[in-house]
């Protein structure tokens, strides 16, 4: 059996409870290079036998769990954050199910909610925004035309930006293009959860002076939105004294 397990957004402590018990269990670990905290191989068994996917190809990943699984062994596919988001899982299930290999998925934590964490934010603030857009902008993955930062920007929704840090100034130069304002508060978060995590609040505009007064290359997310200052929002009508719901009514 294979578990495709997400590792959490940085520290090991936010792993699920589950994860890391089939972690415990494994004889097999096969978790993605440095962006995994390899505190987490820490909870791996001994004698469980560990690779790292950074150094192997797609063909490599699937042969080390298909020995696994002739030797009737368990393998923990261990992924940054939540496998769900940007992880290349499916092209690895499509190869299990060609070969009758089951699989499983446990959720993670990802980036974006863990730098929500670390800087206290609600992405969905009601009169401000109450949508998450998480996206990326295109490198030697193409994004779809028809999901360009441009697009997305004419929303004024929130913002989660992955794999786009060695690109600011055009990410910057996207987001005003696409209608949001040269002063909309922006965020970058170094390995978020991390012990070495890095936070910064800035603007659209000031996004790569920022990043390279702090010598912020890579493993870093950007938000943008008005909810990153949390100024002008209105209060959740669900704890209003004059709103009733099935469990508390109104009180005068």
């Amino acid at each position: 059996m294979v578990y495709f397990v997400g590792a959490g957004c940085g520290a090991a402590d936010l792993i699920t409870v589950r994860g890391m018990r089939f972690l415990q269990k494994a004889d097999v670990v096969i978790y993605a290079g440095s962006l995994v905290n390899p505190e987490l191989l820490d909870y791996a068994k001994a004698g469980c036998k560990i690779f790292n996917s950074a150094t192997m190809t797609l063909e490599e990943v699937v042969s080390e769990m298909k020995s696994a699984e002739e030797k009737n062994l368990m393998t923990v596919r261990l992924h940054t954050g939540d496998q769900s988001i940007y992880g290349a899982v499916r092209e690895q299930m499509d190869v299990l199910d060609q070969l009758n290999i089951p699989y499983e998925s446990c959720p993670g934590v990802s980036a974006c909610f863990g730098a929500a964490s670390s800087l206290n934010l609600e992405f969905t603030l009601p009169e401000v925004s109450q949508s998450l857009i998480i996206t990326r902008m295109e490198g030697k993955t193409s994004v779809p035309e028809k999901e360009s930062i441009q697009s997305f920007s004419i929303h004024h929704a929130t913002m989660a930006i992955y794999l786009s840090t060695s690109m600011l100034e055009e990410l910057s130069k996207r987001l005003i293009e696409g209608g949001y304002e040269k002063t909309t508060p922006a965020a970058l978060i170094y390995k978020a959860t991390w012990p070495e995590e890095k936070r910064f609040v800035c603007t659209i505009e000031s996004l790569a002076e920022t990043a390279k007064a702090n010598n912020i290359t890579k493993t870093a997310l950007v938000l943008v939105g008005d909810v990153i200052t949390h100024s002008n929002y209105a209060k959740s009508r669900l704890y209003a004294a004059d709103f009733e719901t099935e469990f508390r009514k109104i009180k005068k």
